[in-house]
């Protein structure tokens, strides 16, 4: 899980330069791939969120198999 946090965090550091292409030097081009790029960013963390909920549905399925034991 960690490794797919790191990568969202260092793809996320990848985009900085099209942003300020974009905000600070008024490049459309660069407007266009900071959207492409916040799309892939959405969709990285999407598959982070459902990593972690299916971690809480195995400990609470574990969870509840060791208190009927």
């Amino acid at each position: 899980m960690s490794d797919k946090y790191n990568e969202l965090v260092e793809y996320l550091n990848s985009l900085e330069p099209d942003v300020h292409k974009f905000y600070v030097k008024g490049q459309a081009a660069a407007g266009t791939r900071l959207r492409k790029g916040l799309s892939e960013l959405k969709r990285k963390a999407q598959d982070i969120r459902n990593e972690v909920q299916a971690v809480k549905a195995q400990r609470k399925e574990a969870k509840s198999e060791s208190e009927s034991e």
